[in-house]
């Protein structure tokens, strides 16, 4: 495909193509940023392609989330003078004829994460480099260049706290960049119908419950922010394990979609007021896990299909389509767990703490394969996130890196009773069990028969009986663990 050559009058003479992907957002935009001080008139386009060789299509959620998103930064840069330019199809084409319609003489996007998306990115930056045209690669989704974190050995960290110290020695200083107040748009090319796409559901409509939960976009992610510094901070660390208490930041899908970038979220964190002498570090710490996270997949490309431990690859997983559909719908019988996989499928997202309790229990309880609980969090989660979704997967399953090890199986009930005492999260998804006091709310079955009729429980009728025998289930999971090959040094 021909390009219109770079020249003209002066430097504001052929436009610059600002490429987004997972960074949808005006403020700390390092891509729109270098664009707009170019001084040429900016095209501001997103491609949404469906069908490129190794990628991850997007979930139910994640495309309710991105027509929100979109539709929030259409009107943001409108605001400012420049259209959003939306194309489907064919991602390499699409960013080819968008240089040659608009006679870019410039291209700036974000630095990909996601193996397929790097492939592209590396042949477009070729190709575009032949005629006359150069791409421009920032940092818009990251606090640290995964290249240039390193052992001292010289090698790619496989361990998160080593990896932490290394993030902490480096520091995050800079200011984040603020948003333009105008923009330079160059003439509009053609676009896309944003519901076009049909990036939402229809009939039946399943999103009900992201609609009570959720504002995608960058004033949303603000808001969000906001409320988080003003009330939840103070309590993080003892508080975020507690699924019934409204205390984590809920700035996952923000970050993920780029609508807020993860260097104003730690600025914002680390300059507010400090609570009883405390830091804000547990906080901190959990955006250096999405790093690591980021980290291990741009260095462990396979990390979404494969376990990083190459014993895991023998693992003698199940196949029980029965135990995955009951745990994909909530009702295992074992009620911390129903509660998640019930929040999940209501409001796109599972409070962190659970969602370490749902996948313990797929994986070994049930001995079902991660890669299954990790596809069915990709098409579920508003935060659908390649490589956190992938790590944590691996992470909780034992053959990812520092991983937990397969013998720590979390007992559902116990994890219940410890984060969940007075059941606050349990009554409110799983309504059927509201009315049973909180000494035998996470184990139903214990409880005497005539307690469990006068809170109108009937097990195995109005609530599932329990799919599974822990014990069992967790014994059947170490003899399993045990018989793996041992690793080679």
């Amino acid at each position: 495909m021909e390009l219109a050559k770079p020249g003209g009058e002066g430097t504001g003479a052929t436009p610059a193509l600002v490429w987004l992907w997972q960074d949808l957002r005006l403020t700390d935009q390092p891509a729109l940023a270098a664009a707009a001080a170019s001084g040429r008139p900016l095209v501001v386009a997103f491609v949404l392609d469906d069908s490129a060789p190794g990628a991850w299509a997007l979930g139910g959620a994640s495309r309710w989330w991105l027509h929100g998103s979109l539709d929030a930064l259409r009107r943001d840069l409108a605001a400012r003078g420049a259209a959003l330019i939306l194309r489907r199809g064919n991602l390499r084409h699409e960013i080819l004829r968008l240089a040659a319609e608009s006679g870019a003489g410039e291209i700036h996007c974000g630095e990909p994460l996601e193996p397929w998306l790097r492939g592209i990115t590396d042949g477009l930056a070729s190709e575009l480099g032949a005629l006359g045209v150069v791409l421009h690669r920032h940092n818009t989704r990251l606090l640290f260049d995964p290249t240039m974190l390193r052992t001292q050995a010289g090698g790619a960290f496989g361990v998160f706290t080593p990896f932490s110290r290394a993030c902490h020695a480096i520091g995050v200083a800079d200011a984040p960049i603020a948003a333009p107040t105008r923009l330079c748009g160059a003439k509009p090319l053609a676009s896309d119908d944003l519901a076009d796409w049909g990036l939402r559901p229809e009939q039946p409509d399943w999103a009900g419950g992201l609609r009570e939960t959720w504002q995608p976009g960058e004033a949303g992610a603000t808001l969000r922010l906001g409320e988080f510094l003003a009330g939840a901070l103070a309590v993080y660390d003892r508080a975020r394990d507690i699924p019934g208490h409204a205390s984590t930041s809920m700035l996952s899908p923000h970050l993920h979609w780029g609508e807020i970038s993860p260097r104003r979220v730690w600025l914002a964190a680390a300059r507010a007021a400090p609570v009883g002498g405390k830091s804000p570090l547990g906080f901190l710490n959990e955006l250096l896990w999405r790093e690591f996270s980021a980290y291990l997949l741009w260095h462990h490309p396979h990390l979404p299909e494969r376990p990083l431990r190459t014993e895991f690859a023998a693992m003698p997983w199940r196949n029980d389509p029965a135990g995955l559909v009951a745990w994909q719908r909530g009702e295992t019988g074992i009620p911390i767990v129903d509660a998640g996989m019930r929040q999940l499928w209501r409001c796109g997202w599972m409070h962190n703490r659970v969602r370490m309790i749902t996948a313990s229990f797929l994986v070994k309880h049930l001995l079902i394969p991660w890669q299954q609980g990790e596809a069915w969090f990709w098409d579920t989660l508003v935060d659908a996130d390649l490589a956190a979704n992938a790590a944590n997967w691996q992470w909780v399953a034992g053959s990812g890196a520092d991983a937990a090890p397969y013998f720590r199986i979390f007992n559902p009930v116990l994890q219940g009773r410890k984060f969940d005492p007075d059941g606050a999260y349990v009554r409110r998804f799983v309504p059927e069990l509201a009315q049973l006091p909180a000494a035998f709310l996470h184990a139903p079955w214990e409880a005497p028969l005539a307690m469990l009729k006068a809170a109108g429980v009937a097990l195995g009728a109005t609530y599932p009986t329990p799919i599974v025998d822990l014990a069992s289930g967790r014994a059947r999971a170490l003899a399993a663990f045990r018989n793996l090959p041992r690793p080679t040094a």
